[in-house]
């Protein structure tokens, strides 16, 4: 490959020939582009110099070196469910950030959430349209094009009004609506960076069409995510302190943004059961149980029980054990010993244990959802990475998510899945199937 070989006499960052090796990629997929053209990325990781001498050749640094660890993930012999994924080059807010990160990380994740969704759409369009030849194998038909849009949209729209602009998708057709969140995104929303970074985390390992919304799908829940653990480390801090009213707070933007994701679900359901069988067989190694962010959520709630911090689930994200060993603050126990302190009023304790059973439920009715796309998807299969698959989820689907507050079992499933998604239970059944 030209460009990149050229490239390598001189290899500053910011000259990057992304163009050029994106394309090998999305023409072949990642799972087979030729040795010749690792081989070549991986001259080009060890080529880079130790420190770039600017702050502006560090980022273009940092960009670089996050696609290379993408990149290059399966010829390393590391590739895994965050590689998979392209989290690194996303860039996402983390647990450890702080206090004074949380207002800017939700945010952050508003227009992330944007901005995938709209690509999303953005490429489902194109397929349909005859604009793009990219992931040629087993198109929707025009009908799952306009549910995919539809979907897509909802889940997008509260997140596009905390922006500011909840009031310019104008048009009344799905599709017409999704090239409106395109154009705005594109035009509003995505600077130089943003659009590089968004053209990056795109690296399917197959040509199969429906793995890019599988792709932006994983990594919209996972932006949600990552805001929910900063959320959850910040009403711990809060709960020290004895502000209620901060922690509930924090809590109340995790339980709601965690509903307001619950449509991607059915989206991710409009996915071609033999289109999913395909691709996921060059998924091997990636599985998203290990997935950091919702781990570290689950942990940042209560102490895992020792069979659960024992199991599959957290030797595949040994940091997030090592976390839970070094004896990270739980939300759970914050919660337990304000609800012993005197400092806190009758009316404070009622708040609080009201927000936590919310978040609660809100968390158990995503692992249930969870759980019945993946039997949908996988059947009694086992998952990839030598995972088990479906029955793993359904073993942890009814994990107590606290201690400190008596969770009452979801006897309501149907009535709550309906407030969650604005669709009666049959019919969702029904859209997903």
């Amino acid at each position: 490959m030209k460009e990149l070989t050229d490239w390598l006499t001189d290899p500053v960052p910011s000259r990057f020939p992304y163009p050029a090796v994106t394309h090998e990629f999305h023409r072949v997929g990642k799972h087979f582009v030729p040795d010749e053209i690792l081989k070549s990325l991986a001259l080009a990781r060890e080529r880079l110099a130790p420190e770039a001498p600017t702050p502006a050749d560090a980022a273009d640094r940092l960009l670089l070196d996050r696609f290379l660890d993408t990149a290059l993930d399966k010829w390393d012999g590391r590739y895994d469910y965050p590689s998979y994924t392209s989290l690194s080059v996303l860039g996402l807010p983390t647990a450890d950030d702080g206090p004074a990160a949380a207002e800017t990380a939700r945010v952050t994740r508003d227009r992330l959430t944007v901005q995938l969704l709209a690509d999303l759409l953005r490429f489902e369009l194109a397929a349909a349209e005859g604009r793009t030849e990219w992931l040629p194998e087993m198109r929707p038909d025009a009908r799952m094009v306009e549910k995919r849009c539809r979907l897509a949209v909802r889940v997008a729209k509260p997140a596009l009004a905390r922006l500011g602009y909840g009031e310019r998708l104008t048009a009344a057709e799905p599709a017409q609506q999704a090239a409106q969140l395109w154009e705005l995104a594109d035009a509003e929303l995505l600077d130089p960076r943003e659009r590089q970074v968004l053209k990056l985390s795109m690296l399917p390992v197959y040509i199969s069409h429906d793995e890019h919304m599988f792709i932006r799908v994983l990594q919209t829940f996972e932006t949600t995510f990552a805001l929910l653990a900063l959320s959850i480390r910040t009403a711990i801090g809060d709960l020290d302190d004895a502000r209620t009213g901060d922690a509930t707070g924090h809590l109340a933007v995790a339980e709601t943004v965690l509903a307001e994701s619950a449509p991607l679900f059915s989206l991710l359901a409009t996915m071609q059961v033999e289109s999913f069988r395909v691709f996921r067989d060059f998924t091997d190694g990636a599985s998203a149980i290990q997935s950091r962010n919702y781990k570290l959520v689950e942990s940042l709630c209560r102490v895992p029980d020792k069979d659960r911090l024992d199991s599959p689930a957290y030797r595949s994200t040994p940091e997030v054990h090592e976390r839970v060993l070094a004896g990270q603050p739980t939300l759970d126990e914050a919660c337990g010993a304000a609800l012993a302190d005197p400092r806190f009023s009758a009316a404070d304790r009622e708040r609080l244990t009201a927000s936590m059973l919310g978040f609660a439920g809100s968390l158990r009715r995503w692992r249930q959802t969870h759980y019945r796309i993946a039997v949908r998807m996988l059947g009694t299969r086992s998952g990839t990475g030598a995972t088990e698959g479906t029955p793993y989820l359904s073993s942890v689907r009814k994990i107590p998510v606290f201690r400190s507050v008596t969770e009452a079992p979801d006897t309501d499933t149907g009535a709550r899945t309906e407030a969650l998604t604005g669709t009666a239970p049959r019919t969702e059944s029904e859209e997903t199937a």
